[in-house]
């Protein structure tokens, strides 16, 4: 643990002045906030038959749902990563680099400490079936442990749109983040109307789209200013209120195992209301935070997170069915306890401390893919779209079917992933 400190301590003192740290902040806090929020979520029950019931806190306690208006932050680490990816893309036209060779480094970062991820559960689903596991709880296992592809599915294709929906930021400016909530709107409307979710599937696009045209005003200077992010921040929690209280959208900024309308499947407006409000609440923030991580422990801890963040992300599921396959070994010790009851309340920080320790291995084996650099390449601006679009498939459908069930191993959206990795060039590796 000290030489990781060290390390980061090194590389945090190598930070460029001009770097706008409070980025950093808001992207490594917004990923513990979704794993911490996903572990809370979780309320396995061991039923006196032997079943294990995957309860669910929102289900079980609808008045948590109002709590994921603070542990729903995916509208902020898009709105981040439209602050990055236009520096980013920006960057890459002033050395002269084209798409191909730019896509190529973002599909590295991004896709390639997902693949040990899909092969470790594509090897243990398969070792599973082989001896006669129940398919039901493979199934359910998998699916579980791959919840955080969907969101990684989404971002890469708005990470991949980056270079056009910068050129229409630089071109119309707030019009453009006027035509994407103008589109969501839309979208929603008729797909609500017609009760055709396949059409509300486009706003995976507009409205996180939307978010991520809000991360270019920010690097932009266009949303600054205590006064003017405030204003922001009341705009989207007045328009959040309205929705839900009006229009009857649900409360609940997740899915809730149930429930005939959610908010997440497809993505509706009170998503985009909500990161309205947490772009302008947050950005208010800004200037004392940056204050802070001038500190230079304060600054030296985000380094380190943001150095694992990716790895923390893509596992801390795959902890948490760890520790339910060792309760359940145990003879379901700790899996018996009503969720809401005051003990299962008092457990909690036991729980989350326990899985915890149980990410600290998966961190350290597979933490390597996330540091590994790519070698330079210069592949064609095809082999990334056709990357973005196989592996974007395949996450989707992983993350929707699980790895395996009682029909075998869900080839295709394996073979889509891995094709699409081989197809983006990422495993031209170095090392660090």
């Amino acid at each position: 643990m000290t030489a990781t400190w060290n390390s980061a301590r090194r590389a945090a003192a190598n930070t460029p002045a001009e770097r706008n740290r409070y980025v950093d902040l808001l992207r490594a806090l917004s990923i513990l906030v979704v794993v911490v929020g996903h572990w809370l979520m979780a309320a396995p029950e061991l039923q006196p038959n032997g079943d294990l019931v995957a309860g669910h806190v929102l289900a079980d306690l609808p008045w948590t749902q109002w709590l994921t208006w603070v542990f729903q932050v995916m509208p902020i680490f898009f709105m981040v990563g439209g602050y990055a990816n236009a520096a980013s893309w920006r960057s890459a036209r002033a050395r002269g680099e084209d798409y191909g060779v730019w896509i190529h480094g973002r599909l590295h970062r991004l896709v390639l400490p997902v693949v040990p991820l899909v092969a470790v559960w594509t090897a243990l689903a398969a070792i599973l079936l082989a001896v006669g596991f129940d398919p039901a709880l493979v199934r359910i296992g998998s699916q579980t442990a791959l919840v955080p592809v969907w969101f990684l599915a989404v971002y890469i294709a708005v990470a991949a749109l980056a270079p056009l929906t910068l050129a229409a930021w630089e071109r119309w400016g707030w019009s453009s983040f006027a035509f994407g909530v103008a589109a969501a709107v839309l979208t929603d409307w008729v797909s609500i109307s017609l009760d055709n979710d396949w059409i509300g599937w486009l706003n995976y696009l507009f409205i996180w789209g939307s978010v991520h045209q809000l991360g270019y005003a920010w690097r932009d200077g266009r949303l600054v200013g205590f006064r003017k992010t405030v204003a922001w921040g009341m705009v989207g929690l007045v328009s959040l209120l309205v929705l839900v209280s009006v229009f009857d959208y649900p409360v609940s900024m997740v899915g809730v195992p149930g429930a005939d309308v959610n908010n997440t499947l497809p993505p509706r407006l009170p998503l985009l209301a909500l990161g309205v409000f947490q772009t302008g609440l947050l950005l208010a923030a800004e200037r004392p935070a940056r204050r802070f991580l001038d500190r230079e422990r304060a600054w030296t801890g985000t380094v380190l997170i943001n150095s694992m963040i990716m790895t923390i992300y893509l596992w801390h599921l795959t902890a948490m069915v760890a520790l339910l396959g060792i309760s359940l070994a145990l003879g379901g010790f700790g899996l018996r306890l009503d969720a809401g009851s005051a003990e299962w309340w008092l457990t909690r920080p036991i729980w989350l401390a326990v899985v915890a320790l149980l990410l600290i291995p998966f961190i350290s084996a597979f933490l390597r893919f996330e540091r590994t650099k790519a070698k330079p390449a210069h592949p064609a601006a095809w082999r990334g779209i056709a990357s973005v679009a196989a592996v974007c498939a395949g996450l989707a459908l992983l993350a929707y079917w699980g790895i395996g069930d009682e029909n075998g191993l869900n080839w295709v959206g394996i073979g889509l992933t891995a094709g699409g990795a081989l197809a983006g060039s990422i495993f031209t590796l170095s090392r660090p």
